[in-house]
């Protein structure tokens, strides 16, 4: 026969699994980075710097006509580094959730914005590719017409990649702010990020506000955001166990204790 429970009986609460440290967190966060270090800098530098010539629609389009393969290696690490950076976000939201909940939510909204952003804008590297090898509907065309036409899909992934920039330059700005509220960053490295993330701004700003701006002083304005985006990367690989220390200096509230006491006081 069943026994009915005393009424001032309370049954005790299971305890929740303990979270996942903060120093495999780190350590995956530091890996994503680095990924996303490399992919990009590929993209940029090892592909797109090399293949299109601004302002020269015959020479780009040999250059990608003569190194297909190349171009097609440049996408794909682009979507290779598009995946990383959201699974960077959540790692980056678990990392510094502790300190502010509102603000690493923040961060990660405008990380993975940019790179929706800029994963729907890579349609058109793709589209200026097709365009050279074989659309069907671009046959009406002249050479010099669809070279053209492919250089102006060039500019706009150009412009449409800048745009995006500036949703990461607001993230990486409150990542700084999060770092500088801590004690377990070094100061230095959260004002960095900070400066990177205002010079993400300015270049986008920059890029379409100024009339006929050719970028000419990304490099200098951009300069802070590798330093810092390395060394935040390397930071989080080799000093990431300092913060594990985070939930302990700045606890979450939970909402555990407030039911019980409801529950206890409903029972009184």
């Amino acid at each position: 026969m069943k026994t009915q429970p005393h009424p001032d009986h309370v049954e005790p609460m299971e305890t929740p699994p303990a979270p996942r440290s903060r120093l495999a967190t780190a350590r995956t966060a530091g890996v994503l980075y680095v990924i996303i270090v490399a992919c990009g800098l590929f993209a940029e530098i090892g592909v797109r710097s090399r293949l299109i010539e601004s302002g020269d629609p015959a020479a780009t389009a040999r250059n990608i006509i003569d190194s297909p393969m190349l171009f097609r290696a440049g996408l794909a690490a682009d979507i290779v580094m598009f995946l990383a950076d959201v699974a960077l976000a959540v790692a980056l939201y678990q990392l510094f959730r502790p300190l502010n909940r509102t603000l690493a939510i923040l961060a990660a909204a405008f990380r993975i914005t940019q790179t929706a952003v800029i994963g729907l804008n890579l349609l058109n590297m793709l589209q200026a590719v097709r365009i050279l090898d074989d659309a069907e509907y671009v046959t009406s065309f002249t050479t010099e017409q669809t070279d053209t036409l492919a250089l102006l899909h060039l500019e706009a992934h150009r412009y449409g990649y800048v745009l995006g920039l500036a949703f990461f330059g607001v993230s990486t700005i409150v990542i700084g702010y999060l770092a500088l509220s801590s004690r377990e960053i070094p100061r230095p490295l959260g004002v960095l990020l900070v400066v990177a993330g205002a010079g993400y701004l300015i270049d986008t700003f920059s890029f379409f506000l100024i009339p006929g701006y050719d970028g000419s002083a990304s490099p200098i304005v951009l300069a802070p955001a590798l330093v810092a985006e390395v060394w935040f990367a390397l930071w989080l690989l080799t000093r990431g166990r300092r913060l594990d220390h985070l939930s302990d200096r700045h606890p979450m509230r939970s909402a555990a204790p407030a039911a019980t006491n409801r529950l206890i006081g409903a029972t009184a």
